[in-house]
């Protein structure tokens, strides 16, 4: 039996795993598909909320802590398994803000760069941009990683140690609790038993609990992006070479010349296909920011389903009335942003350290947002397939 059984292999439960591990524990991840292929494979990688001024004071407490750290852990990642996450901190433009003067007060209170700046100074940085923009607001120190390889890197780090065991393509048939304890759980492949449970299954994570007799309202949200393969325009310079964001939708570079564009929001539960519609809206947000995107390829077009939560705030800690059971979800648009300190503070709750931050706004609670649970529950059925 291991210490702790990870039931979901996005990168919010490779780097609980990662962690786990690397202070000498046992640890068994269990994942339905591939680990990094879902929500961590299929958005774009911006390392800040979109817009950062917008949130509540618990979500930027965990993004602030997370931002300073992915440097080094993508370098730590690249040297370690020789797989790059291309971190990327060449800063954002903002255009077309209709709350600039709040995002500056934000800015000024945290103290955070950001800049009000003329065409001039933009479009010296991005000369491919649409005419007649009259300036920007300007975070010159906001990142962006290259979340596909991110998990890649992820994986291979779990793959290499010898206190993990990864189980890919396992579906949970079974969560046993006993007397108010989790035990472990049941799959095709058998029973995996430990001390401690932690449930990080993204958008599927309030499925698995609802026939365990919790509710706990974790939902996904659709969304579909796109990525343009595009030409190098002059000697070696990209057509794009900073994230831009406009009228909630954003394109972000990559360092081979791609351009991402995302996002749509849509409510349609677990169904992950694409539409023409949306790839025509994405296409328009595209070439309204940079009008060369018109005559590029379109290399690629996904959905993916990120886990809602009600107000943002996603649910981490230990759930009520099963002792041992965890949950780390409903990180919604920012998953990837709040991994780091999001799997910090439950691992610091795991070990019985002094956490980063209050846990406090993050724990999950008996009444509207989680509901009691007998005693002896079985799960069974195909709510992680």
């Amino acid at each position: 039996m291991n210490d702790f059984l990870i039931i979901g292999g996005g990168v919010i439960g490779m780097m609980t795993a990662w962690q786990l591990a690397e202070v000498g524990h046992g640890v068994t991840l269990i994942e339905h598909g591939q680990c990094g292929r879902e929500a961590s494979w299929a958005g774009g990688g911006i390392v800040s909320p979109l817009y950062p001024w917008r949130y509540s004071a618990p979500i930027s407490g965990l993004s602030r802590w997370s931002e300073g750290r992915y440097r080094d852990l993508a370098a730590r990642l690249a040297e370690e398994t020789g797989i790059d996450p291309e971190f990327r901190r060449k800063g954002l433009f903002y255009l077309d803000l209709d709350d600039a003067a709040e995002a500056m007060q934000w800015a000024q209170q945290q103290d955070k760069p950001l800049a009000r700046v003329d065409d001039g100074f933009l479009y010296a940085r991005e000369p491919h941009l649409v005419d007649g923009l009259e300036g920007a607001l300007w975070m010159p120190t906001l990142g962006s990683i290259r979340n596909p390889r991110l998990g890649q890197a992820l994986r291979a780090r779990l793959a290499s140690l010898p206190d993990v065991t990864l189980k890919e393509g396992c579906r949970v048939d079974r969560l046993v609790v006993e007397k108010g304890r989790i035990h472990g759980v049941d799959t095709a492949d058998g029973r995996f038993s430990a001390g401690t449970v932690i449930l990080c299954g993204g958008a599927w994570t309030g499925q698995l609990l609802e026939t365990l007799g919790i509710g706990l309202p974790v939902r996904p949200v659709k969304g579909q992006m796109m990525v343009y393969r595009t030409p190098v325009v002059s000697g070696s310079r990209q057509l794009l070479d900073r994230v831009v964001l406009a009228r909630g939708r954003y394109l972000i570079p990559r360092s081979d010349g791609r351009v991402l564009i995302g996002s749509t929001l849509e409510e349609a539960g677990f169904d992950k296909t694409t539409t023409a519609s949306a790839q025509a809206s994405l296409h328009d947000s595209a070439v309204s920011m940079l009008p060369a995107l018109a005559d590029c390829e379109v290399e690629h077009h996904w959905a993916g389903l990120r886990p809602g939560a009600p107000d943002g705030l996603p649910f981490i800690g230990e759930l009520p009335h099963v002792r041992g059971l965890f949950v780390n979800a409903g990180h919604y648009r920012n998953g990837l942003v709040l991994a780091p300190a999001a799997t910090r503070l439950l691992v610091d709750q795991l070990l019985g350290r002094e956490p980063i931050l209050d846990p406090a706004p993050f724990l999950p609670r008996s009444g509207p947002g989680v509901s009691n649970v007998g005693n002896d529950v079985a799960f069974s059925g195909e709510a992680f397939v």
